[in-house]
């Protein structure tokens, strides 16, 4: 089992040379936030999309411009000088894990670290493919570089936040992380058809709830905890529910949703210990919330509940954004991802060579994230 939260200390006053490696939701917010950080310095940003190229970063996702321009060139990007790649493209999702790990490996053999949400079953190294962890675990040694990947879910909400509430825990029955979430405004057709089969025909199966891919996913991080836990999986198992369907006409990001096509999914991936469902992550999702009211529901669009069953019995609720202030729970969820690794880039660099967990550094907290221009709002 892991040495849990590895002393691994920022070099005081240091600044880190960082790159950042696609800019969509995630690459975008990293940018924003390595440009307000005095310990972060941005020195060069890869995008995929043709216009994007030649744009400088800052105007690319909505600020000042920082004099770094966005280049298309992987090969060039890699050539420079950078402590850490911030690699932030569409991985997982968009069935590409292989492409993902290549570059993962010419990035960390050229002596760069790398901090990325893009494979997040990566989460826990040991529970993730052993031949590619070998391929990541070569580059690392070439490179005398390291790897972390995190993100919200897989991430922080299925393993780190649950394990800190456990810390409360005299006996545990079971430990559960569920997210339940409003997908209406989320604007990839892709993902929302194909592999959520949001409108698609009731019998469709979604691409997420496909043999193996819940634990493929979810399983490294169910993984984590037992090990944290000390306890030994006997197997871990997939549940996926029969989707609800809408009985109206929905509109969403992505278009129209018709009567009788899918609406709603609920999918669990549990850890069974002494043959008893231990550790389990679930997911309720919709795109209305008159559909699945039999399912588990919160009042806020993107909520994760923990519920842990044992003495003391704990619930506990997290949300993204303030509704009152008009937030949009969405943005604020993929700033919160993009944040789990960003604030993780000088402990990283300072960190042992290889893949690491969280096990593997201290409390990832923003250094020097205070600002004029975010106070802190009265709730009266």
């Amino acid at each position: 089992m892991s040495k849990i939260f590895q002393n691994v200390s920022p070099q005081e006053g240091k600044q880190y040379r960082v790159i950042v490696w696609g800019a969509g939701g995630v690459g975008s917010h990293s940018i924003r936030a390595i440009a307000k950080r005095p310990n972060l310095k941005l020195v060069g940003v890869w995008v995929h999309r043709e216009e994007k190229v030649g744009r400088d970063a800052g105007s690319l996702v909505g600020i000042k411009p920082l004099g770094v321009i966005a280049t298309g060139d992987a090969d060039a990007i890699i050539k420079m000088d950078a402590d850490c790649v911030c690699y932030a493209v569409a991985g997982s999702d968009t069935g590409k894990i292989k492409e993902c790990i290549d570059d993962y490996c010419r990035i960390l053999g050229s002596g760069k670290n790398i901090v990325s949400t893009s494979v997040p079953a990566l989460v826990y190294p040991k529970a993730f493919d052993s031949s590619m962890v070998k391929r990541l675990e070569a580059a690392c040694e070439a490179g005398s570089s390291s790897l972390f990947v995190s993100g919200m879910d897989p991430g922080f909400a299925g393993d780190f936040f649950p394990l800190a509430l456990l810390t409360m825990s005299d006996r545990i029955t079971s430990v559960r992380a569920i997210e339940i979430g409003d997908y209406r405004d989320y604007p990839v057709d892709f993902l929302m058809r194909r592999v959520w089969g949001y409108g698609q025909p009731p019998d469709y199966q979604p691409l997420i709830c496909r043999p193996g891919n819940l634990t493929r996913s979810w399983g490294p991080s169910i993984r984590m905890v037992a090990d944290a836990l000390g306890v030994q999986l006997d197997e871990i198992r997939e549940k996926a529910h029969k989707p609800k369907v809408t009985e109206r006409k929905l509109e969403i990001a992505v278009g129209t949703i018709d009567p009788g096509t899918i609406a709603a999914i609920r999918f669990e991936t549990v850890g069974v210990v002494n043959g008893r469902e231990a550790i389990i992550i679930e997911h309720v999702n919709r795109i209305s919330s008159d559909v699945a009211l039999d399912w588990p529901s919160a009042a806020h669009p993107l909520t994760y509940r923990i519920i842990i069953e044992g003495k003391p019995n704990i619930t506990c609720d997290f949300q993204f954004g303030f509704l009152h202030q008009g937030d949009d729970p969405s943005d604020h969820g993929m700033i919160g991802t993009a944040m789990r690794i960003v604030n993780a880039i000088p402990a990283v660099c300072e960190a042992k060579r290889g893949l690491l967990s969280a096990f593997d550094l201290p409390l990832t907290v923003p250094q020097q994230a205070f600002g004029s221009t975010h106070p802190i709002k009265s709730f009266d």
